[in-house]
């Protein structure tokens, strides 16, 4: 059986979280056969295709390699299905910047020390920071029994205080990442999930 035509990839995306980024398409079915996949790389200053490391993988995602990892370099990507000698068409995927196409997680909480008027929280951001970054850390905060009232707080350090609160009280926050790069763009993370604790008796 010969195909003189073999479909390609389709689906082709890349998907990017915390600055880890891969490349995914939908398999190329062919009866009783190992479709196998080659991905290539260029970068906006050379126009010239490389290969990254998926040459002839059978997977159907290629991991960014570490030598793609600039975040403010544009990228795009190709992929196409090969069968022995026969390969398909070439499929590339839209140009890609991890500063601005990235999607940043929420910061893990460490640890909250509870009193009588506060919230003590301890995070870890989503990603290791690169020089030139600000990372703020939005808390939006609010008493459970009246969860319409929201009140924020911005803070730039990984522990900070939730302040003013009442005594024996449910309180719940939620927290997201601001990312202020050197190139001026803002990035705003997904929110936490909230966590809720009610402060002591003074």
């Amino acid at each position: 059986e010969s195909y003189p035509h073999l479909p390609a990839p389709k689906d082709v995306m890349i998907y990017s979280y915390n600055f880890r980024s891969l490349l995914r398409w939908s398999p190329v079915k062919v009866d009783r056969s190992l479709v196998l996949y080659t991905v290539h790389f260029k970068t906006g200053a050379f126009n010239q295709w490389d290969e990254v490391n998926c040459t002839r993988i059978s997977q159907t995602e290629c991991r960014f390699p570490w030598s793609l990892k600039e975040r403010r370099w544009t990228i795009v990507l190709r992929v196409r299905a090969e069968l022995g000698q026969v390969t398909s068409d070439w499929v590339e995927t839209d140009p890609f910047v991890a500063e601005r196409n990235t999607t940043i997680g929420p910061p893990k909480v460490n640890s909250v020390i509870v009193s009588s008027d506060s919230l003590l929280i301890s995070v870890t951001p989503p990603f290791g920071s690169e020089a030139g970054d600000s990372l703020q850390y939005h808390v939006s905060y609010w008493e459970n029994a009246t969860s319409t009232t929201k009140k924020e707080t911005k803070m730039s350090n990984t522990l900070f205080k939730i302040r003013s609160l009442k005594e024996l009280t449910l309180y719940c926050f939620r927290i997201q990442v601001e990312l202020m790069t050197h190139s001026d763009l803002q990035l705003f993370g997904l929110q936490s999930v909230p966590e809720c604790y009610r402060t002591t008796i003074s």
